[in-house]
């Protein structure tokens, strides 16, 4: 079938549309918005998405024809992913007679902000919960902002403000919901069923639906392809590595699918993980509550769960858990599908069973039954918005008689690759679940898992926290109390 190619690419900035043909590949928003558009309310702190100074919200059309906004990280976000979105920026939220917006009067007035710096990024962070959420919790406000750091204020000033912002007025005369209606006609026109191609400096890509990808990737095996970018966007902002080509495919709805059926949770490739904790949350909490703890708010609103397993990391978060789940893995090329054992999936490190120009399309995560106990445990550094030095994931059984039934054991940050317990395993499996069984059973991790010291943690501490991690596990079973979680004001 012949595909329309277009050479730009349209989005709506704030209130303005906007048309691109010299885009390059690697061009973030953040530089756009600085350099071309003159917006500096955007700023760069990190360039690696960890402090959230660059903070803008984009509205993306939703499958059933709503229109969604997210908080997102303009320092490692992409143009070529924007085609068809709305961008909006911190200085698209004052009116037109200049009044503050309720987010911003409300920052004013609790001394919100000190240097200021960081205060526009944690203004459109408090923006995309308020348009959600306009009396939130303070959890939710802590979550809302866990990808957002400010060095002055000690965020309690902050948190008074966001528990404030619905008393300078409500949601209903805010103009990104006022305008909705006409926003989503407005992308809808810009929906035009063309591939967009642009070569400036390199190629980028984005495909008009899941088959023009598959067909794209098939014959151009060497592509970056690129969905959240919260991976990819380090390459270029930190490593300074070209990636062109590049096939941008955050846009394809078909990618966008999570249902449950017959016990099994199917998640498409693209789905972030804002997406999917709600359904993760009803299902199998302990994995949605894993989510809460990847990256900050704009990490989840752009990062995949698909990306998470494709790009191999030992570290990746979702697929030790998954893994421990027994999840599999629907791989395609071309119009060829098949689906493995996701666990078969990594290899070595840097090495996947996928073949030139083959992809993920989706993972099957089995919920687990009445009689199978699931828990997930990740150790970091601070407890939010920090990458894994170990985690660990459980999936246990026990027959009628106390004895291990069935028992799967996953680790990231262990090994090369996100790898089972095999040894551990076979040592608990058709024992008694006793305290003397586990610690018989952790002399077996050595067999297992060989670590590495990095600036994360030392292999020596990871083996240590590996058994221990095992014997809190058992500890959780036996005792009947739920997963130990201390709260930030307790730990004060």
């Amino acid at each position: 079938m012949t595909v329309a190619i277009r050479q730009e690419l349209r989005f709506i900035l704030n209130g303005q549309d906007i048309a691109l043909s010299d885009v390059a590949p690697d061009q973030t928003l953040l530089d756009w918005l600085r350099l071309s558009r003159s917006l500096k309310g955007t700023k760069e702190g990190c360039a690696e998405g960890d402090c959230g100074a660059c903070t803008v919200l984009v509205g993306r059309l939703t499958p059933a024809g709503g229109l969604v906004y997210g908080s997102v990280n303009a320092c490692i976000r992409f143009l070529g992913s924007l085609d068809g979105c709305h961008v909006v920026t911190v200085e698209h939220l004052s009116g037109r007679d200049g009044r503050l917006h309720p987010v911003q009067q409300a920052m004013v007035d609790y001394h919100g902000s000190q240097c200021g710096f960081c205060t526009p990024g944690f203004v459109m962070s408090l923006y995309g919960l308020w348009m959600q959420t306009p009396e939130p919790s303070d959890r939710q406000i802590e979550i809302a902002l866990q990808g957002n750091l400010c060095r002055c204020t000690g965020y309690e000033p902050i948190l008074r403000a966001a528990r404030a912002i619905s008393s300078y007025g409500g949601t209903a005369r805010d103009p990104l919901l006022v305008e909705r209606t006409a926003m989503i006609s407005r992308l809808q026109a810009l929906r035009d069923g063309a591939r967009v191609e642009i070569e400036n400096g390199g190629k980028l890509i984005v495909p008009v639906d899941l088959d023009d990808f598959a067909a794209i990737f098939e014959a151009s095996p060497a592509a970056t392809v690129v969905a959240g970018s919260t991976d990819v966007g380090l390459w270029v902002t930190k490593h300074m590595r070209r990636i062109s080509p590049v096939i941008f495919i955050a846009g394809l709805q078909e990618l966008k699918t999570v249902s449950v059926k017959d016990g099994l949770i199917s998640i498409g490739a693209g789905v972030t993980y804002s997406e999917a904790i709600e359904t993760l949350l009803q299902h199998i909490p302990a994995l949605g509550e894993l989510v809460n703890r990847i990256g900050g708010q704009q990490v989840r609103n752009m990062g995949t769960i698909g990306g998470n397993i494709a790009n191999g990391s030992p570290i990746g978060d979702t697929p030790p858990p998954l893994i421990a789940l027994g999840a599999t893995l629907t791989l395609r090329k071309g119009a060829e599908r098949r689906t493995i054992p996701l666990q078969d999936f990594f290899i070595a490190y840097g090495k996947q069973d996928r073949q030139p120009g083959e992809f993920v399309e989706a993972v099957h995560v089995p919920v687990p039954a009445a009689d199978e106990t699931f828990a997930v445990y990740k150790v970091t550094k601070r407890r939010d918005e920090d990458i894994t030095a170990t985690l660990a994931a459980f999936s246990l059984k026990l027959s009628n008689d106390g004895t291990v039934a069935g028992i799967r054991i996953a680790y990231g940050g262990m090994a090369a690759t996100p790898k089972r317990a095999f040894a551990v395993e076979e040592a608990l499996l058709g024992q008694p679940w006793t305290e003397a069984t586990v610690e018989r059973a952790m002399e077996r991790y050595a067999e297992d898992y060989a670590p590495l010291s990095d600036m994360r943690a030392t292999a020596e501490y990871r083996a240590l926290v590996a058994k221990n991690l095992l014997l809190r596990f058992y500890l959780e079973t036996t005792s009947g109390a739920e997963q130990a979680q201390l709260s930030r004001y307790e730990a004060a």
